[in-house]
């Protein structure tokens, strides 16, 4: 037996509902207590941010992983789709569920921090000068690859049972401490659109022009990451 595709999308709702609201709810909670403090951003900073999503995201793999699969990543679903492991019906449903619920996340920082979370942000992923666009796109493809391998290389049927949640938490830990100061290592179409669409409309400062090297680089950065791990893996068959 297993769950209903309705309650499998609920899931992947709630799963990235959880992932923006506890990881990208850092980046404005640790702004305004440097406004508090009146410091500036460190490295140290940044380890905290890293250190909460990749707790919420170890959170959500345990939490909902045997429901769903926790994909709570439109490039984890598309990588997934593309290599045969899940049947392509199924995409649009898990996509539409996982941005709903980054918005939903979105808006819950929003709810619970005020709106100096907008004007400080809302962890709305950029790049600035002097990041180019093309090293921008650059970054959060390898993120996004890196982040998607793990992901392929801990759900094979020939990996250690039990902990998948551990892994990718700390892939996540590690590429957001590499990427996070050139693009916010947003590594997730979902968590990029979430903040967007809330801070948007909200008067938050957002820069539209830059969406499509964030979803472009991270859906080809998945893409990827899947059809190298495939051909990887793929294994002979060894006559008697």
């Amino acid at each position: 037996m297993e769950n209903t595709y309705a309650q499998r999308l609920l899931a992947e709702f709630l799963g990235t509902a959880i992932l923006v609201f506890l990881g990208v709810g850092s980046i404005p909670a640790t702004l305004m207590l440097q406004e508090i403090g009146k410091t500036s951003f460190t490295m140290a900073d940044l380890g905290v941010i890293a250190f909460t999503f990749a707790m919420a995201v170890v959170a959500a793999v345990f939490a909902i992983g045997h429901v769903s699969g926790c994909h709570i990543n439109p490039a984890v679903t598309l990588a997934l789709a593309a290599t045969g492991r899940m049947p392509g019906r199924e995409v649009t449903g898990y996509i539409l569920a996982q941005c709903a619920g980054a918005v939903a996340g979105a808006g819950a920082v929003v709810a619970v921090l005020g709106s100096r979370a907008v004007h400080l942000g809302l962890g709305v992923a950029s790049y600035a000068p002097p990041t180019s666009a093309s090293q921008a796109f650059l970054a959060e493809a390898l993120g996004t690859f890196i982040l998607v391998f793990v992901v392929f290389g801990v759900v094979d049927q020939r990996a250690p049972g039990g902990f998948a949640g551990l892994p990718i938490g700390f892939a996540v830990f590690a590429i957001a401490v590499a990427v996070g100061p050139v693009t916010g290592a947003a590594l997730n179409p979902a968590r990029t659109l979430g903040p967007l669409l809330v801070s948007g409309p909200a008067g938050g400062p957002v820069d539209w022009s830059q969406l499509p090297v964030y979803l472009v680089a991270q859906l080809v950065g998945g893409l990827l990451a899947g059809r190298l791990y495939v051909t990887m893996n793929r294994l002979r068959t060894i006559a008697a």
